[in-house]
């Protein structure tokens, strides 16, 4: 049975660290990890996430007769040349298509295609128009996706480090007597960083982004950084995923106007956001730390009655799809 279309909202709260690494350098600024000049707090950019999503899906893509025919593959990765997949979209999607087939009607056909078949077009949107073909200039060129990241910022400042280190062998013939050379790289010693995600089901309908891609997403959430490693990165955690869903306050009588509240949204993002506290933990003479060293420096608390929502939000339901209380 198709999975259907996603219809609900989503706001989505994420709690991740990094130790000893860059989890984003800025090429602006030599790798440096990304900073906010006024407040030294680090970030990590939405672009950033959404490629960590992507490289899940495409190394642990789901089967696909599983999942209603819809297609995993990935648009945005390194090697493609995006006006070449384009112009096989639009050969696939117009094929059987009479001549007197419109430019509308072609880009629109490819651009239902290539949802279809990628997963990251289908989940965060593209933009299709980069080509001399149907789909430059057309309405349907520009695809915007239902899931949307925020940047990530750390929840403290951070102290960026330099690190110098050596390499014995060279890369230069004229450099071959040289005993070693000298190289350097930059880490945060430790920093937790929050982001937020939000998932719109207006957008979904017009991608075909359907409730079991959602459970796919949140998989590739959760395990974003596993298979992620590398020297620049070698310890990064997802610690805390929350599932804000919208399910509407109407009785099931009322099953219409259930519908649009769940599909609009029954509270404020950053009313929900406000339910999770992230804090430092007190020194024992009741200070706070100054330079958190682990996650077991803070504290993590929200305010939901185990799934009950605190007074003042209705028709929400909370769900802790990574819990930080059981790390």
């Amino acid at each position: 049975m198709p999975s259907p279309i996603l219809s609900r909202r989503h706001d989505i709260f994420i709690l991740f660290d990094v130790t000893n690494g860059n989890p984003n350098g800025d090429p602006d600024a030599g790798n440096l990890p990304r900073m906010d000049p006024t407040s030294n707090k680090g970030l990590v950019s939405d672009v950033c996430l959404k490629r960590k999503i992507r490289n899940f899906v495409a190394q642990f893509p789901p089967d696909r007769e599983a999942n209603d025919e819809n297609g995993f593959g990935i648009l945005i990765q390194q090697g493609n040349i995006l006006n070449d997949e384009i112009k096989k979209g639009i050969t696939a999607a117009t094929e059987k298509f009479d001549k007197k087939a419109t430019d509308k009607e072609k880009a629109e056909a490819t651009k239902n295609w290539l949802c279809r078949e990628f997963f990251d077009v289908r989940t965060f949107g593209a933009v299709l128009s980069t080509g001399e073909d149907v789909m430059k200039g057309s309405a349907h060129g520009q695809v915007r996706g239902p899931i949307q990241f925020t940047f990530a910022k750390s929840c403290d400042p951070i102290t960026p480090l330099e690190i110098s280190i050596t390499r014995c062998a060279v890369t230069k013939p004229e450099d071959e007597k040289k005993e070693r050379t000298m190289g350097n790289k930059h880490i945060v010693p430790y920093g937790l960083y929050a982001a937020k995600a939000f998932v719109s089901p207006l957008f979904a309908e017009k991608t075909g982004f359907t409730d079991s891609d959602l459970e796919t997403f949140f998989e590739a959430l959760q395990h974003m950084f596993d298979h992620d490693q590398s020297a620049a990165r070698p310890e990064m955690n997802v610690l805390a995923v929350y599932d804000f869903e919208h399910v509407g306050t109407q009785s099931k009588n009322n099953a219409s106007n259930n519908a649009r509240e769940a599909k609009l949204g029954c509270a404020h993002a950053w009313k929900l956001f406000d339910t999770i506290d992230v804090e430092l933990k007190k020194n024992p003479d009741g200070s706070l730390r100054d330079y958190p060293e682990s996650f077991s420096d803070y504290e993590v608390s929200d305010t939901w009655n185990h799934d009950e929502p605190p007074e003042g939000i209705r028709g929400v339901q909370i769900h802790r799809r990574v819990d930080p209380r059981n790390i």
